[in-house]
């Protein structure tokens, strides 16, 4: 597999946990507003479920290709994928980071 594919697929899957991360996010910042405030059992529960949801998608988003990879037997394709990947997340999480202590 050709490094620069290698790339674009690690910048996509930071992507996806960016965008995805962020939409939780808003739920979670407008969660009072849309669902009310929580008056039972069932909103404490609900937000583990949305947890344990999310632990599922973004880890699929980090680890589903690579894992594919290494079952096709590309192991050193997917090692480096896991790899870039955590690099473009941690460079969108500085960046963020970065953005929030600016504004």
């Amino acid at each position: 597999m050709k490094k620069i594919g290698l790339v674009w697929q690690a910048a996509a899957a930071a992507l996806g946990v960016f965008v995805y991360t962020s939409a939780v996010s808003w739920l979670l910042f407008n969660g009072e507003a849309i669902f009310g405030k929580a008056e039972s059992f069932l909103m404490p529960v609900a937000l583990l479920l949305l947890l344990v949801f999310s632990v599922a998608v973004v880890g699929v988003l980090i680890f589903g290709r690579p894992v594919w990879l290494y079952l096709q037997g590309a192991k050193k394709e997917s090692v480096r994928l896991l790899l870039l990947t955590l690099a473009f997340l941690f460079v969108i999480t500085s960046t963020v980071l970065l953005l929030n202590i600016v504004i």
